[in-house]
């Protein structure tokens, strides 16, 4: 199984990168999403892959971080999602977009991807809605940066809960993490606050992100303030 990419961007396609690891070019597919942020050509890059294998055909995809493609593994188990489906969501809303949008019920958003139908966008929200919480929970920790180490350029296993602990622990002493990072976190850390508290994961996560929707770049306690605002009871 190969879990990670990490080479040098051989040729950029409009939804397929080429990266030489020692030598071996592989295609890997990506999102309209990922695809916009990828660095030039000849630039050092890594990817996060999920490897699709059948009777004819092999192909890589590949995610920015991990959070992503915990979210393509759940789209993928929706009936009538494939791989390409799922690149199509994942491009359009992104892992906090598609978090909202699930959380929220919100299936008109998921149904401007390409190729996602109302009724497939109904499917995918009612299929997944109850697992949402749990992955905006891990959001903090799955969000790591798959570009740390690419000058190495080699493959790695997708990583054990050992690993995971491991890397989580050496990239608290890297810089400052960049903007979506920072917005997975502070939706973790606020969904664990609520929770904690006492709110059930599944209104507690609807909060938090109808909250972050209006305030993306809203820190955690900024975040836990908001949602806890919209859980107070009307009267």
């Amino acid at each position: 199984m190969i879990g990670r990419l990490a080479g040098v961007i051989l040729h950029r396609g409009s939804d397929q990168v080429m990266i030489d690891v020692r030598g071996v070019g592989y295609i890997v597919h990506v999102s309209d999403r990922t695809a916009a942020a990828l660095p030039p050509v000849g630039q050092a890059v890594a990817l996060y892959t999920d490897l699709l294998v059948r009777e004819d055909l092999m192909q890589l995809f590949g995610f920015p971080t991990m959070l992503e493609k915990e979210w393509h593994r759940l789209l993928t188990s929706v009936q009538g999602v494939g791989a390409k489906v799922s690149l199509a969501v994942l491009g359009t809303l992104g892992a906090d977009g598609l978090s909202r949008a699930i959380t929220l019920g919100d299936w008109a958003a998921v149904r401007k991807a390409q190729g996602v139908g109302p009724k497939l966008a109904q499917r995918i929200v009612l299929e997944l809605k109850d697992k949402a919480p749990a992955i905006m929970a891990l959001g903090g920790d799955l969000t790591v940066d798959a570009g740390a180490g690419a000058s190495g350029a080699g493959i790695e296993p997708a990583p054990d809960a050992a690993s995971a602990a491991a890397s989580m622990a050496a990239a608290e002493a890297r810089p400052p993490a960049p903007k979506a990072s920072s917005s997975a976190r502070a939706v973790s850390e606020a969904l664990s606050a609520l929770t904690n508290l006492g709110y059930a994961q599944s209104e507690a996560a609807a909060a938090v992100a109808e909250a972050q929707g209006a305030e993306p770049d809203a820190a955690t306690p900024a975040l836990i303030r908001a949602a806890l605002r919209l859980l107070a009871p009307k009267g």
